[in-house]
């Protein structure tokens, strides 16, 4: 496992790691683990639409890739039947590798990982947006941009984002948070475009928002 990168998080580079995680499942147990912290299979088995047996085994099969490892320091935990598991990291990442078989892989992932964020805004609006005070209620949003860059160009730009997001995105793992800070989600989707054929008009996004 490698937690060379600005958030800490684990880099996956086995295609057989992506297909494992690649379902819907084990996607569901990673992301409450990393969200929630150490649980079980009973647990974890509400939230994720499987049973504790079903879980158990879906929780193995993500530690054999290091994804997944026993929880340390739960209290009660060693003194319970129940196996207690903890994320390996704060969160994953990956690149498309560059076989086939790997492609592959990397395009299920990543369609499983879109599939779980798709209602999100719209569950925010929702159930979050009304009972945030006027302060938080200005500051959610969504911003639909367009930009024009080469490839590496692109790479920089999430680099550096990831760099100024990096503190904050650590704090959670510390006491020094100032007062009024809560949790911040931030979806970022970095979606390449097929060149235009000449003449054709694109239709841009209104609202002030998108530019």
């Amino acid at each position: 496992m490698s937690l060379k990168n600005s958030y800490g998080d684990f880099e996956i580079t086995e295609p057989q790691a992506l297909r494992a995680l690649a379902h819907p499942v084990r996607l569901a147990i990673l992301v409450r683990l990393q969200r929630h912290g150490p649980a079980t299979a009973t647990g974890l088995s509400p939230h994720v639409g499987a049973t504790p047996s079903v879980v158990s085994w879906h929780l193995r099969h993500l530690a054999t890739f290091g994804l997944v490892t026993d929880a340390q320091g739960v209290p009660g935990a060693a003194s319970k039947r129940e196996r207690w598991w903890q994320a390996a990291a704060r969160g994953f990442r990956f690149a498309l590798p560059d076989d086939a078989e790997g492609q592959a892989a990397g395009r299920q992932l990543r369609g499983e990982m879109f599939a779980r964020v798709a209602e999100a805004p719209q569950q925010w609006l929702l159930h979050d947006e009304p009972r945030l005070d006027d302060e938080w209620r200005r500051v959610g949003g969504l911003a639909d941009t367009w930009f024009v860059a080469t490839a590496a160009e692109a790479r920089q730009l999430e680099e550096a984002i990831e760099d100024l997001l990096a503190p904050y995105v650590r704090r959670k793992d510390d006491d020094t948070q100032p007062a009024g800070a809560q949790v911040v989600r931030m979806l970022r989707y970095l979606l390449p475009e097929l060149p235009s054929e000449p003449g054709a008009v694109r239709s841009e996004p209104g609202g002030p928002a998108a530019s």
